[in-house]
């Protein structure tokens, strides 16, 4: 059963410090419901959201979510680059994920989800 709590936070969060704040990326971390856990990127001395491939759409201009599992094939460059050092960080808790959607099985540690900017507080390139 996915479980998410402070401890398991803790950790992620010292390994997001070591691989974000050397780029100046500001972040913010969030338990949901003790079962997941949301990076959200609130700013970069870069355009994250310049580097997408496929176009925005004009609600998503100033917000993103990343597909955790496909973010490789939607983003270029170096945004591809941190984002990849994102998930492995997110990873970094005791992840493991022995789901098995053909049949309605799911086993997972916690599940995790990473933003750029939020809908009520845009990405910044700073």
């Amino acid at each position: 059963m996915a479980y998410m709590n402070q401890d398991k936070k803790a950790v992620i969060k010292a390994n997001l410090d070591k691989v974000l704040k050397p780029l100046g990326v500001k972040f913010s971390l969030r338990v949901q419901n003790h079962m997941s856990i949301t990076c959200t990127i609130k700013s970069a001395p870069f355009n994250m959201l310049a580097d997408r491939k496929q176009a925005l759409s004009a609600f998503q201009q100033d917000h993103a979510q990343v597909n955790p599992y496909w973010f490789q094939d939607h983003y270029d460059g170096k945004t591809r680059d941190v984002l990849a050092k994102v998930m492995e960080a997110m990873q970094s808790a005791g992840y493991y994920d022995r789901s098995d959607a053909m049949v309605d099985y799911f086993d997972t540690a916690y599940y995790y989800h990473v933003n750029i900017g939020d809908y009520d507080k845009p990405f910044q390139v700073k």
